[in-house]
């Protein structure tokens, strides 16, 4: 029988104490999560006793206490429900970010640009991880937690790729097409845009919609960047400003990976 249970937690103040309870929580069978950072409270819908998941929770010392509990009758099975769903948010992100990396990528090339480069890198790594995390889709915890690390992995790697084109623009010399920068990046911003309101309103999904939603947040700070080196180059005619841009690119998304490869 499922229950849903609400408790409130005094300290859980911002996304590292809510990464804290996902993981203590984690191997709760097809568990579903609800944050709510203002009240500090966490429903949780599950089987068994609420003593159960207080068990979990109190080792945090984050506070946690049970407000009340109750059957839920009428609630769909979290595991079909949850599934689909996240099936559905992760094929329609995989689709934006498979697309807006090959657009990059021929941009990229056209306008001899290493920020446009270092991000359509970055969205083939989303796309990659996006890939991963649908095998993940309806299989246990731990299999969440694997699908979360080889993203990780995967992102670190071709940040590190980033990189490299950035110091063999910087050797080679490079004369970046600022009009076409600007443009595919406020493209891509809005993509970004669309997937970072997606996830959003599905981490509750598993860690790795967690790591999904780092991946996101990264991309739109990434295509302010590219667009602000587009007005810079276009401005001082220098390539200095899209191989900063690139660098930082490529920094972002190798701390977005540490970041992936952190969560337990």
């Amino acid at each position: 029988m499922w229950h849903r249970s609400v408790f409130t937690v005094p300290k859980m103040d911002c996304p590292s104490e809510e990464n804290l309870i996902r993981m203590a929580l984690r191997d709760l069978p097809q568990a579903r999560l609800t944050f709510d950072l203002a009240q500090r409270r966490v429903t949780v819908l599950h089987t068994g006793p609420a003593q159960a998941v207080l068990q979990r929770l109190t080792p945090l010392n984050l506070g946690a206490a049970l407000v009340h509990t109750e059957p839920a009758v009428g609630e769909p099975s979290p595991g079909t429900h949850a599934d689909a769903t996240e099936a559905r948010v992760l094929w329609t992100l995989l689709a934006i970010n498979a697309m807006m990396f090959v657009l990059e990528m021929v941009v990229g090339l056209l306008a001899q640009s290493t920020g446009v480069l270092a991000d359509g890198m970055d969205m083939f790594a989303d796309a990659a991880v996006y890939g991963v995390a649908l095998y993940a889709v309806g299989r246990s915890a731990a299999h969440k937690m694997r699908a979360a690390h080889l993203a990780g992995w995967l992102q670190g790697a071709l940040a590190l790729l980033a990189l490299a084109e950035v110091v063999r623009r910087a050797v080679l010399g490079s004369e970046p097409v600022s009009v076409l920068m600007m443009a595919v990046a406020t493209l891509a911003l809005a993509a970004n845009v669309a997937c970072l309101w997606l996830v959003a309103r599905h981490r509750g999904l598993g860690v790795h919609m967690k790591a999904s939603y780092i991946f996101s947040a990264n991309d739109v700070l990434a295509n302010l960047g590219v667009i602000v080196a587009g007005l810079l180059v276009a401005w001082t005619g220098s390539a200095l400003p899209d191989l900063i841009v690139g660098t930082v690119i490529g920094l972002i998304v190798l701390d977005g990976a540490r970041r992936i490869l952190a969560l337990r």
